[in-house]
């Protein structure tokens, strides 16, 4: 018994000293991570934002995911606490449009690049889901950001907590998106906003943050919610869908079989895009390759 007592105390012993060594090199891989910079050459948006169209820069915010995060308001609030993962707080944009430092380029490089002014990263910023945002459109956003009543309010600040290090550590954590999106100067131009394969395929960028790359799906976004659906056209996707089915869900957060779709899936942002948008969409998912995914539709 006593020789028992001795190997599980040293058993206990070890995988004490083991968690602390993955946990300090979580720690120290996340912190490199977090204070590495990035420079942005993209051209200057001057004349984008000479022609930037405050009611489209209106529309691309409530249904682009703006909303959704900072706010109606643009004032930032609490997203997501999950005890021992992270505390999720997007910022109070008002206060961010204020500050001399962030000029037009300089917020068009947090959307497109996911970077502060001074070249470091921000956290978990969907940046993926804008790289590619036409020039116009990210000066709308600009445009339209300026306009926003200054709101006198701190939402707090995100804290990314032990867990989600090391989940970092182990490519299974979205914490500095900037470590994944295209950095190359470049103009962008969108697709004509019709329905067609290349233009769905422009809007869709902003579901690839929580549907993944391929649209397969299966991202748990918060732990204790379901994993994001596969909206590829698979048996246990989109298959058995049609263009009716997809818009009804859209426009009022219904499946075909009468089920309402779990809060985490923000379709009342996107119910308010315009048909050609939607529409589009759906005629790019229908090209996608069948892909099995993790989850059912």
């Amino acid at each position: 018994m006593r020789r028992l007592s001795k190997w599980l105390g040293w058993s206990v012993v070890g995988l004490a000293v083991l968690a602390a060594g993955v946990l300090g090199t979580a720690w120290a891989l996340s912190e490199r991570a977090l204070s590495r910079t990035w420079t942005v050459q993209d051209p200057p948006l001057a004349d984008a934002m000479a022609s930037a169209s405050l009611e489209h820069g209106r529309h691309l915010y409530a249904t682009r995911g703006c909303a959704d995060c900072h706010g109606a308001d643009g004032a930032g609030k609490l997203l997501v606490d999950a005890p021992n993962v992270v505390r999720i707080v997007p910022s109070n944009l008002t206060r961010t449009v204020r500050d001399a430092a962030w000029t037009d380029d300089r917020i068009a490089a947090a959307i497109r690049h996911g970077v502060r002014p001074d070249g470091t990263p921000l956290v978990i910023m969907p940046t993926g889901d804008y790289n590619d945002l036409d020039d116009h459109d990210v000066a709308s956003i600009v445009a339209y950001l300026r306009t926003l009543p200054a709101v006198d309010a701190d939402p707090g600040r995100t804290h990314v907590r032990p867990l989600a290090r090391v989940l970092y550590a182990f490519g299974k954590f979205p914490l500095v998106p900037a470590e994944h999106v295209d950095h190359t100067p470049r103009v962008r131009v969108a697709p004509p906003a019709k329905v067609s394969v290349a233009y769905g395929k422009y809007v869709a960028q902003v579901c690839t943050g929580c549907h993944g790359a391929d649209f397969a799906g299966g991202h748990v976004l918060e732990p204790g919610t379901p994993a994001s659906a596969n909206l590829t056209p698979h048996a246990n996707g989109l298959q058995a869908w049609n263009e009716t089915d997809f818009l009804r869900l859209m426009r009022t957060g219904q499946r075909p079989d009468g089920r309402q779709l779990h809060r985490m899936m923000p379709w009342k942002s996107y119910s308010t895009m315009q048909d050609v948008e939607l529409r589009a969409v759906w005629t790019y998912l229908r090209t996608l390759p069948p892909a099995e995914g993790r989850t059912r539709s």
